[in-house]
């Protein structure tokens, strides 16, 4: 049956997280803005500060919701994740003291389905009680959204892999502990099938930063997404995770979530937004009056709520997808749900730069300067619109589900919708009361 409506019991964990959220950590946004100081295990302020917050996260027994039970997680499937996701998703620091921090989270569930048990006591079992963070190396410096570009390469060389190349935004590796790269095993076949997993720990020789990079705004040689080089990089052949040539396989593990997290969080990011534009136009006066009496202010405001709430509900039917795919196994509902995933990927950047441009629009001056959040909201809607796949990549990949639904119409010039030859059909199907109809006139 259709319900929109939560558990009390669940919804009593979501207003407890709401609150903490708002009252605890996002504190922490104003206090430490740096967007790789949450990764940094090392710091006073993990030990000080976020390590008593996770304690009680955990006390709640919303410590990474979204793993298994089996490794620690709650199970509670991606809608319950993304009710949950929504309020993590209003300030930075949030999913590192929850444990649902990216990459951590799809590096833990790859380790977790294709790790031996050494990996898994050696690197999953510290990620997962957050003492350690990783990273994930996909994208290289000659191919990104085209992985035919992609040059990185490792050759066997007896029980050892060789690696040589070059990744690109790998993100979080100063702090990382391990790195978990695609590279070209088998570069005689497509990528898609050539490609694999290695397991890279930290300080092997061989792999080195090159530089740090940061985002727009962050100081130049600065910034928490390395540019790596590997140079006769040699780890353990048992280091490969999964079967060779399945690296695109295995990536699917984490990168169909992580697009699904980016949306949950950014629906957060989107309701804040709202609550600074209502809250600004309340307060505001302008030409003698209350900004509230502008009918055009108004509309912006009408426009941002409609479009969040259209955006969160497609959020929400699409976790019901991957929830109802991963109950039935059915491959329908696998295509079904990679389909809205896709078109919830294509519609995140667009949805948080309109509403993030009207919050800022609203406060004038105010908006885009370092004294409100909005630029750095802005600028997530970019950001996004690249990660984990460009938007173009995603409204393909819905085109193409959707056509392999489509038919061609019997008549391919007036197609199946032409009104003089279903206005025909019509009359022939009610020929006989028609008849009778004009017999009585």
């Amino acid at each position: 049956m259709w319900d929109f409506s939560t558990e009390p019991d669940f919804q009593a964990k979501l207003d407890w997280a709401d609150r903490f959220v708002r009252e605890e950590v996002e504190p922490l946004d104003l206090l430490f803005p740096g967007t790789t100081e949450p990764y940094d295990r090392e710091s006073g302020v993990f030990r000080e500060i976020v390590r008593p917050l996770q304690a009680q996260v955990r006390e709640q027994g919303l410590w990474a919701a979204h793993l298994s039970p089996e490794l620690g997680g709650m199970g509670m499937g991606q809608v319950g994740l993304a009710l949950l996701n929504e309020i993590l998703g209003r300030c930075m620091w949030a999913p590192m003291v929850f444990g649902t921090q990216a990459p951590d989270s799809g590096n833990a569930e790859i380790l977790a389905h294709y790790g031996t048990e050494a990996q898994r006591r050696e690197f999953l079992e510290p990620l997962l009680d957050g003492r350690t963070v990783s990273t994930y190396a996909m994208t290289e410096p000659t191919g990104g959204a085209d992985p035919g570009g992609f040059t990185c390469r490792a050759v066997r060389d007896g029980d050892e892999w060789v690696i040589d190349g070059e990744k690109w935004f790998a993100s979080n590796y100063p702090y990382a502990a391990f790195v978990i790269a695609m590279v070209v095993t088998d570069p005689d076949v497509p990528v898609h099938r050539g490609s694999s997993m290695l397991l890279i720990p930290r300080g092997t020789p061989g792999m080195e930063l090159v530089r740090g990079t940061g985002l727009g705004g962050e100081p130049l040689g600065e910034g928490g997404h390395g540019y790596l080089r590997f140079t006769g990089c040699r780890v353990p052949a048992e280091n490969l995770l999964g079967e060779p040539g399945r690296g695109f396989a295995i990536a699917q593990t984490r990168l169909g979530g992580g697009r699904l997290h980016h949306a949950m969080r950014s629906v957060a990011q989107c309701r804040r937004a709202l609550e600074m534009m209502s809250e600004r136009i309340v307060s505001r006066r302008t030409r003698g009056g209350p900004l509230s009496d502008q009918q055009a202010v108004r509309q912006q405001l009408a426009d941002t709520w409609i479009q969040l709430e259209q955006f969160r509900l497609q959020v929400l039917h699409a976790a019901w997808q991957v929830d109802r795919a991963n109950a039935t196994g059915e491959r329908e509902h696998a295509r079904a749900a990679r389909l809205h995933i896709s078109a919830v990927k294509a519609a995140t950047p667009k949805t948080l730069v309109d509403i993030a441009y009207r919050t800022v629009h609203l406060h004038g001056a105010l908006g885009v300067s370092n004294e409100l959040p909005l630029m750095r909201l802005w600028q997530s809607g970019p950001t996004l619109g690249i990660a984990d796949g460009p938007t173009e990549t995603h409204k393909d990949v819905v085109a193409r589900l959707l056509l392999q639904e489509a038919e061609p119409a019997e008549d391919r010039f007036f197609g199946s919708y032409h009104v003089p030859t279903r206005l025909e059909a019509a009359r022939e199907k009610y020929a006989a009361q028609l008849k009778k109809i004009e017999e009585k006139v």
